[in-house]
């Protein structure tokens, strides 16, 4: 199949470079010359394990290709993938449409013969019936169906999700749209993926409750988590007993600062809203929101209180930025709450993160970034771990008190035990853990 992929973020690049390893001829397309050029010359403007390799064998294949010029992908195209972002509209929290209608609107300029158009971003229902509206009026003459198809991917696991994903969702009624899609995601029969056929409506949908089902257990377990800490319970011990309930299931069930990154906060807001609007206001979503947006703040509070109630004049070091590991996306990422508040309140801080230092260095202000964890540690009153990367998981505790002034631990992800903590002399602090 020839597949066009309109946008090269995060969403349109794993796509369309997991579509050209399934064997389709895919072009991925974007306005941004300069990384078009990158993406060509084999720069990848993302982390994502394993996505560099998969771009480099597949552009060597000729299979993927990177373009600036839509009009000649799309005009030979058996699908068109909108792959463009939707952040959160300023003033309302719903998703801005902006991107996905310009893209549209170009593509309707550009079919030629049958074509399918698939929305992949995430957009609110509705959405589907606007994109199939604006290309009928710039097109009346144009043959084509409007499918929505949903993405699943975990930043960090994104290639792993495509090429093996519990479910595909495709959002169509109309049966040559059936047939195209299908033939487009054959490759994953061998796992016998279920491909979950529905309206348009609910396929929008289904990615948005998802979504915000998942932040709601991880809301759930945070406020569970700080009952534990009044009551002298183990969050762990909880998550377990009631994840071992089939009905519960484990997963999102591991407490820590609050959710960010680009999915959770986002999608939970436009979907919110887009209740609202349907006079259908979901109430336990806009909880979610608000319980997350508010512990985000409160985590710089804990670490102040560990640090005797002020942090002025102190030198706070810490591990760890983006939202969660594996990937150097910082948006709407704890860290972005917690050191401008440390800062604010006469704090030094000291930061180290793998991959999300460069990002972040566009983000916070004030902050010294260090070029690896013992580097951070130098000195230090308290050491705070945001992000919970592999390579903080068993630091030389016995290194780590040598270096800091005095072994102050705020472990914002329970990465560590809390008695060999205590036996190694730290003044340890976590989340939902009895001392």
């Amino acid at each position: 199949m020839r597949i066009a992929v309109i946008g090269t973020g995060y969403v349109g690049l794993v796509s369309g470079t997991c579509f050209s390893e399934f064997g389709h001829e895919v072009t991925c397309i974007d306005k941004d010359v300069s990384k078009i050029e990158g993406l060509k010359a084999g720069q990848i403007p993302i982390f994502e394990p394993g996505l560099d390799n998969l771009v480099a064998k597949n552009a060597r294949a000729g299979t993927l290709t990177f373009e600036t010029d839509l009009k000649d992908a799309v005009s030979r195209a058996d699908a068109v993938f909108i792959a463009v972002g939707t952040p959160s509209r300023r003033g309302d929290g719903q998703a801005d449409l902006t991107y996905v209608y310009a893209a549209a609107e170009e593509i309707a300029a550009s079919l030629d013969g049958y074509t399918v158009i698939v929305n992949k971003s995430t957009v609110p229902v509705g959405t589907g019936r606007e994109v199939r509206d604006i290309i009928k009026k710039a097109r009346p003459d144009a043959d084509y169906d409007v499918v929505s198809n949903p993405e699943f991917l975990r930043e960090g696991a994104a290639i792993e999700d495509f090429m093996r994903p519990n479910r595909v969702v495709v959002g169509t009624a109309a049966p040559k749209a059936q047939e195209v899609m299908r033939a487009i995601y054959r490759p994953l029969s061998l796992f016998q993926t279920p491909i979950v056929f529905t309206s348009v409506e609910s396929a929008e949908l289904t990615k948005y409750a998802g979504n915000a089902f998942l932040a709601t257990k991880i809301t759930f377990i945070n406020e569970i988590a700080d009952l534990c800490e009044k009551v002298g319970a183990n969050v762990h011990d909880v998550a377990r007993g009631i994840g071992l309930d089939g009905r519960i299931g484990s997963k999102f069930l591991h407490p820590g600062p609050g959710f960010g990154g680009s999915c959770f906060p986002k999608d939970t807001r436009a979907l919110y809203e887009t209740s609202v609007e349907a006079s259908a206001p979901l109430r336990i979503v806009e909880a979610v929101i608000d319980i997350n947006e508010k512990r985000k703040k409160r985590m710089a509070t804990r670490i102040k209180t560990a640090c005797g109630g002020s942090v002025a004049g102190k030198k706070i070091a810490v591990l760890g930025l983006t939202f969660k590991p594996n990937t150097d996306d910082m948006r709407e990422s704890p860290s972005l709450d917690i050191l401008p508040e440390l800062v604010k309140d006469g704090a030094t801080v000291h930061a180290y993160d793998p991959e999300g230092m460069d990002e972040a260095r566009k983000l916070l202000s004030g902050v010294k970034f260090c070029e690896n964890s013992y580097a951070t540690l130098e000195d230090a009153d308290a050491l705070v771990i945001i992000t919970e990367w592999n390579e903080f998981r068993a630091l030389d505790l016995d290194r780590v008190k040598s270096l800091m002034q005095t072994p102050v631990m705020v472990d914002l992800r329970n990465i560590y035990d809390p008695h060999d903590m205590q036996s190694k002399g730290f003044s340890y602090t976590s989340i939902g853990r009895p001392v």
